[in-house]
């Protein structure tokens, strides 16, 4: 797989840098102020983006208490009504060109999760260069076909999804001629067990279908987002706040700065270390080869003494005959007198054999 696509000017892809998103979420905690703080944080973390969500509560929801509207689930927002949660979570529609703004007037990439037709247009207004579909919208195929459409990279989130559900997603896409498309492997819980991650499956993803793939992490730490790359991540997604002491509908699982440019710096380090597949050594390594072992006598011997385990040794450095001729000199002589340390060579084997 050497898939690849592009984000405003960067290739992104197997072999490219991590392209590394910072998720605002609901971390602004209805501050704009606050929320460009965020932006001004995530490029100072080394983030190439910032992504926030584009919703109201009611495009995402009715203003229902019933039941099943209601949020049970074990989750960090028990209690309340998926309205309520998310009319505090919302990013107010009248921020955004200036967040917008504030991002490319610093260099980093500012896009959105849409969560219903109107937020997409609305985006498409603003200029966006991607579009995130977040995993719980997966199943949502007019909007994931309505996105698709608009002919920009679709990055999807599958934190929920089955494998038919990832399917359809991608083939929806492609139906519409977007074959532009990344593929997350998300654990949607928050924050996410490590046990429930199974990053291998991400390499899958890309084997199955032929896609861009990265991570989006809800664990706690850095941790496993490095590991992501290691295992072929072309993008990585970490919710950003400026302190989770501060609160917020997100912050007890987002990343302080701090913290944030501690992982995209470790990131960095990997994507050196993965390097290219090659054989050669280096000028260093090559300085290094002095150190293997060779065969060196080991006793002081005469002329005709014959070789053996104690006095012909493979030792440091690697001055002498290769090892593998050692079996080969047992048992044959020297062809004159030699001390010991002398590296060995085949002008000490005596001609004549034993």
């Amino acid at each position: 797989m050497n898939k690849k696509l592009m984000i405003s000017d960067r290739k992104i892809g197997e072999g490219e840098r991590t392209y590394v998103i910072a998720e605002m979420s609901g971390n602004h905690n209805h501050d704009i102020n606050r929320a460009i703080e965020i932006i001004k944080a995530a490029k100072e973390s080394g983030a190439d983006a910032i992504k926030i969500q584009t919703y109201t509560a009611d495009t995402m929801t009715l203003n229902s208490d019933a039941p099943c509207f209601q949020v049970t689930q074990g989750t960090l927002w028990d209690g309340r009504t998926l309205y309520e949660l998310y009319k505090e979570a919302y990013t107010p529609w009248e921020w955004q060109a200036q967040l917008k703004k504030a991002a490319n007037d610093i260099g980093i990439d500012f896009f959105s999760t849409p969560f219903d037709c109107s937020s997409v247009d609305f985006l498409e207004e603003l200029g966006v260069p991607a579009y995130k579909i977040a995993s719980f919208e997966i199943t949502d195929i007019p909007l994931i076909k309505k996105v698709a459409s608009l002919h920009k990279p679709v990055i999807i989130s599958t934190g929920i999804a089955t494998l038919e559900d990832i399917e359809l997603a991608v083939n929806t896409c492609k139906s519409v001629g977007n074959e532009d498309i990344m593929l997350l492997k998300c654990c949607s819980a928050y924050p996410a067990p490590y046990e429930a991650i199974n990053l291998r499956t991400m390499c899958n993803l890309a084997d199955t279908f032929d896609c861009v793939v990265g991570l989006s992490d809800h664990t706690m730490g850095g941790v496993v987002a490095e590991a992501s790359v290691a295992l072929g991540a072309a993008v990585v997604e970490k919710h950003l706040t400026l302190r989770r002491a501060d609160g917020g509908v997100d912050s007890a699982f987002s990343m302080e700065p701090e913290e944030f440019k501690a992982m995209v710096d470790n990131i960095r380090i990997v994507e050196k270390s993965l390097g290219r597949v090659t054989y050669e050594l280096s000028e260093k390594q090559q300085a290094q080869r002095h150190f293997a072992r060779s065969l060196f006598i080991a006793e002081d011997m005469k002329k005709g003494d014959v070789f053996t385990k104690e006095n012909l040794r493979s030792v440091r450095p690697s001055c002498g005959l290769h090892t593998k001729y050692y079996e080969e000199l047992l048992g044959k002589k020297v062809s004159r007198d030699v001390g010991f340390g002398t590296p060995m060579s085949w002008d000490l084997v005596d001609s004549q054999g034993l």
